[in-house]
């Protein structure tokens, strides 16, 4: 017989990600604790949502959170936040044992190697996934590779509504299997229902194959208006993204830009094509609908831009 997993911990719920768990478990009829510091929960979308602080430098508040919990759904920090992730990684794992939770639920928010490849943001989060495991709660990792929302954030949305520009620091030719964040929601709900995915580590994608150029071109036709693409490069890009962060990470500006300098050029010229999945195999073992961009583009509001800095990644 199947475990039934019902009260589901979702850490960190009041972000981009979070938000998008915590609607996709409530639409499927789950029980949800939204642990957060934020204030996002009211209103009769999030009836019955309980809500719970917690500190990754608390045990005993990260142990409080988990605690009654079958399931939790736990999400990689920001990049911004890559020196506290494996700390972190290794108090929720250890949190979630000592509650006896059933099932750990694990995005990466990345793709993620299945051995180190020589980049750091990479590698941390393959110690992130093994930590985990090595904790002893059931585990289940799914590896998104880059996400369609980050259009909607501060390094992305204001360029596209202000100045008719999709900025990025991705090659015009670079293909890459671009997600929404509800459809990667809509994967760790379904593992809730699948012991037979516990220990598995899933990389995931959305259902097409696109170019930057490719979807300035779609954008077009969303908004009405002429969209082109602006490749720029990695520095300035991480430059920009350092504006942004700066008053949330404790990383010096000089080492921000070239970590993500050297993260984007590792994109960029890679043979490993982190920002491709193998979405033919995963249809196999699961079979869920994916969004294309053309669709999620257009149920988004392109009125007024959002500077909030949102989902890390890609």
């Amino acid at each position: 017989m199947s475990m039934v997993l019902q009260n589901v911990t979702v850490f960190g719920a009041s972000g981009r990600q979070g938000l998008a768990q915590v609607r996709r478990l409530l639409a499927e009829g789950y029980r949800v604790r939204a642990v957060t510091r934020g204030d996002a929960f009211h209103g009769p979308q999030w009836f019955g949502v309980q809500t719970r602080s917690a500190d990754y430098k608390d045990p005993a508040s990260l142990e409080k959170a988990c605690e009654g919990a079958d399931a939790v759904f736990y999400t990689s920090v920001a990049f911004s936040e890559q020196s506290k992730g494996l700390r972190f990684a290794k108090a929720v794992g250890a949190a979630a044992k000592a509650a006896g939770v059933k099932r750990l639920i694990f995005n990466t928010s990345s793709w993620v190697p299945n051995s180190p490849v020589g980049q750091s943001g990479y590698d941390g989060r393959l110690s992130m996934e093994n930590a985990l495991e090595a904790a002893g709660v059931p585990l289940v990792v799914f590896r998104p590779v880059l996400f369609m929302d980050n259009l909607l954030t501060g390094w992305a949305r204001p360029f596209i509504v202000r100045d008719g520009t999709f900025v990025y620091a991705h090659r015009p030719d670079l293909q890459a299997d671009w997600i929404c964040l509800d459809d990667v929601a809509a994967f760790m709900t379904h593992a809730l229902t699948r012991e037979d995915l516990i220990g598995e580590r899933i990389v995931i994608g959305g259902p097409e194959r696109l170019t930057p150029t490719i979807m300035a071109e779609t954008l077009s036709g969303v908004l009405g208006r002429p969209i082109r693409y602006e490749a720029i490069t990695p520095r300035a890009f991480g430059a920009l993204l350092y504006t942004l962060f700066e008053n949330k990470t404790d990383v010096p500006r000089d080492a921000y830009i070239a970590y993500l300098d050297e993260f984007y050029q590792f994109n960029n010229s890679s043979q490993i094509e982190p920002f491709k999945a193998d979405m033919t195999a995963v249809k196999a073992k699961i079979d869920l609908p994916l969004t294309p961009f053309k669709e999620w583009a257009a149920r988004q509001d392109w009125v007024m831009p959002d500077l909030s800095t949102g989902p890390s990644g890609g």
